[in-house]
């Protein structure tokens, strides 16, 4: 089942290769649509495809690539729109 998730993760997320390293899982896993850095040190992501596909990439996102400190993520699901054909990372 097609599923949207917008994330918002906080913590140490900005300079730690969060968003390359989420844009190329989300290439492996067919996950669509964008990532990008907010004023607010936090990360912004939306994340569209099969639902199982955006549970695993969240996980990940919990824990963040190795540089990264993740102290919050924040999860609302919502209808897929099938808005995006690729996943981009946004500045």
């Amino acid at each position: 089942m097609k599923a949207r998730a917008h994330l918002f993760i906080s913590g140490a997320v900005q300079d730690a290769f969060f968003r390359s390293e989420i844009k190329h899982r989300a290439w492996k896993l067919c996950v669509k649509d964008w990532i990008r850095n907010l004023p607010d040190d936090r990360v912004e992501a939306i994340f569209e495809g099969e639902k199982d596909r955006i549970k695993e990439i969240i996980a990940f996102c919990r824990q963040g690539p190795p540089r990264a400190k993740v102290t919050a993520t924040d999860a609302i699901w919502k209808i897929c729109t099938d808005e995006f054909k690729v996943f981009k990372i946004k500045y």
